[in-house]
């Protein structure tokens, strides 16, 4: 509901939205049949995008079984991979955050298994009564194996990647001037060298946080209504 109320927020003002993945806990989008719940919030972005404002969903690790149901009932586009895009004048590079970057050889390995066009027609013959229960089984079980300490730890090393890759990218496309990523679970806003910038948006778990642009500055806000 507080999400809810950050859309209704920005529907006067802003010209487009751009989700960065994980949006959803999980989501598996079947042939003729869509997960329940969540409707409050896909009948808000349904109101935006019929306001005018262009949304873009970019699928993360969770949210990755995204296919055509969003595009066709809403009319928002779902973009799969890092992608360049031009707003307000300004190059960017905008990324949900595991595509870039170095990954474990075991989470690559798991991320070609999720987009694997066989294997997603392969879970998708198990029956959803099977194959809910043993997702958010296993992103429960991801939340929690870690400590706090291990937690912040992991998050600021994957923090420290995507310096590195945004750096390594920016030096061979000069065009990108702003470099924006979800995943991390931190909200960090920093300068990169020749005025470039690097933002990780937080997450909408507890920290409720998220970016604007204004064709000049690029903003990390909290929402607390």
């Amino acid at each position: 509901m507080r999400l809810v109320r950050f859309l209704d927020s920005i529907k006067d003002d802003a010209s487009e939205l751009y989700l960065l993945g994980d949006i959803l806990d999980y989501w598996y989008e079947y042939k003729y049949v869509v997960p329940r719940g969540h409707i409050r919030f896909l009948g808000k972005l349904a109101e935006l995008a019929d306001a005018g404002i262009k949304i873009y969903w970019f699928t993360g690790n969770h949210d990755v079984w995204l296919f055509d149901y969003l595009s066709n009932e809403i009319g928002l586009t779902v973009l799969k991979s890092n992608t360049e895009i031009e707003i307000l004048g300004s190059q960017f590079l905008l990324s949900h955050g595991d595509d870039v970057g170095y990954q474990k050889p075991m989470y690559r390995f798991t991320r070609w298994c999720f987009y694997n066009p066989v294997c997603q027609w392969l879970y998708a013959s198990i029956h959803p009564r099977w194959t809910y229960p043993i997702a958010t089984s296993w992103s429960q079980h991801n939340r929690i194996t870690r400590s706090p300490e291990e937690e912040e730890k992991a998050r600021q090393v994957c923090c420290d990647r995507l310096v590195t890759f945004s750096e390594e990218y920016s030096a061979q496309h000069p065009q990108v001037k702003h470099f924006v990523y979800g995943h991390v679970h931190l909200a960090r806003h920093l300068e990169l060298d020749d005025n470039r910038t690097m933002t990780i948006l937080g997450d909408w778990i507890d920290q409720f946080t998220y970016a604007t642009f204004d064709g000049n500055i690029i903003e990390l806000h909290k929402f607390d209504v």
